[in-house]
This record gives structure tokens, C-alpha cells and sequence, in this order.
């Protein structure tokens, strides 16, 4: 398994609209790519220097070349529909591959 995550600082005066358009829109059309299983969007719970905030989305996918695939087919549509927020944020993106998983079990 494969985590995509991208990170991304967002000014405060466009943080809600940009949380609004990365739950209805953005999230829904990386998973329509059906190239994700699910995605998780996180606040990174941190005060930057340059202000704003700061959240990781971690995309699932199943191995490198179904990810190779969304990068092919996919993502230069699905970032062109960020420039309604220029020059309003910055973005960084990482590959993960999943090791190992626990779980805490019941008692």
C-alpha cells in the first residue's frame, strides 16, 4: 500500500473557503480518479512562522504504479483546479509505502 500525502499551508483569509472546496470538491474528484481506496484530511497541529494552516491529506492507493498512474492521467487537471487559491498557499507532496500496521486490541 501506498500513502500520496500532500501537506499544505493555507492563508487565514482563505482557510474556510479552501476547507470547503478540499471536502466537496477537491477530496470527492481524487477519489473519483478510482486510483484511491479513501483519504484522510488531518490539521497539523503546529503554529507556522509564516502563519495560517497547516493540513496533510493522505490519499491510499494500492502499489507505486496505480500511483504513477493518477500522476500520468490525473494530477495536472486535479492541481489546475487549485488556481482559484493563488499565491494563497503552498503545497508539498510525499510518497510513503506502508510497512507494517497495529492495532490496539480490545480487552
Amino acid at each position: 500500500m501506498i500513502i500520496y500525502n500532500v501537506t499544505t499551508n493555507v492563508e487565514e483569509s482563505a482557510h474556510n473557503e479552501w476547507i470547503q472546496w478540499m471536502q466537496k470538491e477537491h477530496i470527492p474528484m481524487m477519489l473519483d480518479t478510482k486510483k484511491f481506496s479513501r483519504a484522510i484530511m488531518s490539521r497539523v497541529l503546529v503554529e507556522e512562522e509564516m502563519g495560517g494552516f497547516t493540513y496533510s491529506v493522505q490519499y491510499f492507493t494500492e502499489d507505486k504504479a496505480m500511483l504513477d498512474r493518477y500522476y500520468s492521467e490525473d494530477a495536472d487537471r486535479l492541481r489546475n483546479e487549485s488556481k482559484r487559491f493563488a499565491g494563497k498557499f503552498v503545497s508539498f507532496r510525499t510518497e510513503m509505502e506502508v510497512v507494517g500496521e497495529a492495532m490496539a486490541q480490545a480487552k
